[in-house]
């Protein structure tokens, strides 16, 4: 039994004493002894290494004591199992040097045997697992299929991701046939991690929002919603969809337990257009972490008193940023577990 299960409870609609809380990238470059291991080992060195990302996981857990641990790990694990080579260059990010922009490089794409191309990550999945000792749950992730064909396409990170939605808009074919295989690979991806023990998974839409609603029902939502279907069965599900607040009343309809929530959408519009059911998770703007301490309590409180203490999972709106104090990430956690129902 899980020692701590306020998030489980959440996801589950329980009543709870008050919501859970954790960050995305809480496992990462704002701590210290995260850069110690940054220093020594390159970037998918510390992804495909179990120990070092059992490691990273728990850093968190014993330093900053959120509710929920998620595992560490890339959405770029995928792309690098289906046969596209990534790399992460310094002061660039994901770098892929031979991009997709073409139905023949779509054939080239491979639906890998997980356990051969990321039982790396199943093994750290384990490991993580004894280390946390059931103090808290553990998420498991992956990016949504648009995510990582931005990726895949472009080559590169991007502000506006115009190469990929023009491969998408000028060879549709191509970038649905690239879309499934992307979605085939994560499915049985995720469902393996819930087999080496997650409690939960999120599919990070990152750039979701670069779309048109018209286009994100076309080349994301129904894709992830694949995703959703399949594991619903088997796994909490928490959909994340930055930028993506005018697709929030489709996603309340599917088999979703939660829904992330980035800064720009208020907690009041959140729930009117989820219907004022669902759990929702967010939505601190990261950059807030900068506020003096008392600012930061003061507006974390009141976050919880615009969404409601039940059916809500305390979080950031994207993922905590590299220059955030350690003592500020504290402050924000430490916020939500001293919060009392006026």
């Amino acid at each position: 039994m899980i020692k701590n299960d306020l998030f489980l409870k959440a996801l589950n609609n329980e009543k709870v004493e008050r919501p859970p809380v954790w960050m995305m990238r809480q496992a990462g470059r704002y701590l210290p002894e995260f850069m110690a291991l940054k220093e020594k080992y390159d970037f998918f060195t510390r992804c495909r290494t179990p120990e070092l990302a059992a490691e990273i996981t728990v850093q968190p857990i014993d330093i900053v004591q959120p509710d929920a641990a998620i595992l560490f790990s890339d959405i770029l694990v995928i792309p690098q199992a289906m046969n596209i080579e990534v790399e992460m260059k310094p002061n660039v990010g994901p770098w892929l040097p031979n991009p997709i922009r073409s139905a023949k490089d779509v054939e080239q794409v491979v639906v890998p045997d997980i356990h051969e191309e990321l039982g790396y990550v199943m093994d750290a999945i384990k490991l993580t697992k004894e280390m946390l000792n059931n103090r808290v749950p553990l998420i498991g992730f992956a990016g949504s299929p648009w995510t990582i064909l931005c990726y895949a396409v472009q080559g590169q990170g991007s502000k506006n991701f115009d190469i990929a939605k023009g491969f998408c808009f000028s060879q549709p074919e191509a970038a649905h046939a690239l879309l499934q295989k992307i979605t085939d690979t994560t499915i049985a991806y995720l469902k393996e991690k819930v087999k080496a023990g997650v409690n939960a998974v999120q599919v990070f839409d990152s750039w979701g929002g670069m779309l048109s609603p018209q286009d994100y029902q076309e080349f994301s939502w129904q894709y992830i919603n694949q995703i959703v279907e399949a594991l619903a069965p088997e796994t909490k599900v928490i959909v994340f969809g930055k930028g993506c607040w005018f697709a929030m009343n489709e996603m309340s309809k599917s088999k979703a337990s939660a829904l992330g929530v980035d800064w720009t959408c208020s907690a009041r519009n959140a729930r009117y257009l989820t219907g004022g059911n669902i759990t929702l998770q967010g939505n601190f703007d990261p950059s807030r972490l900068l506020s003096p301490i008392p600012t930061i309590k003061k507006m974390v409180h009141e976050m919880i008193d615009e969404f409601g203490k039940d059916n809500y999972v305390v979080n950031l709106g994207h993922g905590i940023l590299p220059n955030i104090p350690v003592d500020h990430a504290k402050a924000f956690v430490d916020a939500v577990k001293e919060y009392q129902v006026h």
